[in-house]
């Protein structure tokens, strides 16, 4: 089959040279995990592995020469990693939702339009999410579908084709073929997913910097504190003319505001200490979720690795854009800017503390807010040293979890 014949085409403008639609995905990967580890009660956590086996391992998608995975998170040297992807798969029960998207001539196969690889180290624990451009230029490797097709090997296209050509496990296949980080988990989550999940947790705060009017996703917020949730989260995070300068590119910086906020939520107990939300919040992903049968085949997996993450601060939880540059073929598209890669991936191997030197503009998706006030003094990390805490690049974008943005939003 031919590369110009097997998958929808698709346009996204970069003003900045600088990724995409739903991106609830580290909600859902660690929200489910959260919610069975603090559960009160073994008959509680009993009952969703149960619901997780059943309703999940059918549905799990195994991943091309994929080592077998231990019985014990702590058991990886260096920490490990998960891939989850956002598709915008037409459901029938959310198609109406979207025009043009889910009955026009552009309604056809799923995009992976979010790409995340979420790294936790080894101890001192510290999570790293990169965000993928979803229009970034790199090969695509030979991959075989569920139903067993195979799929040749691609020399240059966008990264978020993958899923129309091999599904999950051809998306985590050239993500780490690209990073070279070996990953030992994967998930994705719909269109649909994103509306439901939302609502199970009850919405998410952001901030906004400026006003956002978006006639694409059909997105109307005012400037200041919303909590978004159900379809307006969705169009939040979709939203990508309504935030900086209206480029994809833009789009990840307003989405890794939503996901510092939803990690500060998961993580300070809003969620965890109401077993309600919680029971909802798990059932409701795992009926929304794809995940490899690393995650399926073994649901206390999904308890390690709350264990693993509930008790890393906020300043090392750390969001950032892959980093890139100016595809002189396809003003449209990205290619990775390898030498910054490196310093990213080199940073992470160490497991050092990753400082974000960028400065951000008018033209990046979200704004850094200073504090207004003075706060408490934190209590030093005895573990950080000149050693182990890297300052990358500034063509690196991103945030903690410890910074407040707000998105520099747009009226188009």
């Amino acid at each position: 089959m031919s590369e110009t014949t097997r998958r929808r085409r698709t346009i996204a403008r970069h003003g900045q040279l600088r990724t995409p639609g739903p991106v609830s995905q580290l909600l859902k990967f660690i929200a489910i995990g959260l919610a069975v580890v603090l559960v009160s009660g073994i008959g509680v956590a009993g009952y969703i592995a149960y619901d997780f086996s059943s309703t999940v391992a059918a549905n799990a998608v195994d991943l091309e020469g994929q080592e077998a995975v231990p019985p014990n998170i702590g058991e990886y040297k260096g920490g490990f990693n998960l891939v989850l992807a956002g598709v915008d798969t037409c459901e029938e029960d959310y198609a109406a939702l979207f025009g043009d998207r889910c009955s026009g001539s552009d309604s056809e196969g799923s995009l992976n339009d979010v790409n995340l690889l979420v790294h936790v180290s080894e101890e001192p624990r510290r999570i790293t999410v990169v965000s993928f451009p979803r229009d970034l230029m790199i090969p695509i490797p030979e991959c075989t579908d569920d139903k067993g097709t195979v799929h040749s090997a691609m020399s240059k296209q966008p990264l978020n084709v993958a899923y129309t050509d091999g599904g999950l496990n051809c998306v985590v296949k050239t993500i780490s073929e690209l990073s070279g980080q070996e990953v030992q988990f994967a998930a994705s989550v719909t269109f649909g997913g994103v509306i439901e999940i939302t609502n199970a947790i009850g919405g998410v705060d952001v901030c906004l910097a400026n006003p956002i009017r978006d006639r694409y996703t059909g997105l109307d917020l005012t400037a200041g504190n919303h909590t978004v949730e159900g379809l307006q989260a969705l169009q939040f995070l979709r939203t990508r003319h309504g935030v900086g300068d209206g480029s994809d590119l833009g789009r990840i910086g307003n989405q890794q505001q939503y996901m510092s906020s939803l990690s500060r939520k998961l993580i300070s107990g809003e969620v965890l200490g109401n077993v309600p939300v919680m029971l909802k919040l798990a059932n409701t992903a795992l009926s929304n979720l794809e995940a490899s049968t690393s995650l399926a085949n073994n649901p206390m997996t999904i308890v390690q690795i709350a264990l693993a993450v509930k008790e890393v601060p906020f300043e090392d939880i750390v969001f950032v854009q892959y980093p890139t540059g100016a595809d002189y073929a396809d003003p449209n598209k990205v290619v990775p800017n390898t030498e910054a890669a490196t310093a990213l991936w080199d940073a992470i191997e160490a497991n050092a503390q990753l400082q974000i030197t960028h400065e951000n503009t008018s033209n990046d998706g979200v704004i850094v807010e200073e504090p207004t006030a003075p706060t408490d003094e934190a209590t030093p990390d005895p573990t950080a040293t000149p050693e182990n805490v890297v300052a990358l690049p500034d063509t690196i974008k991103g945030n903690s979890a410890a910074q407040q943005t707000c998105s520099n939003g747009n009226v188009r």
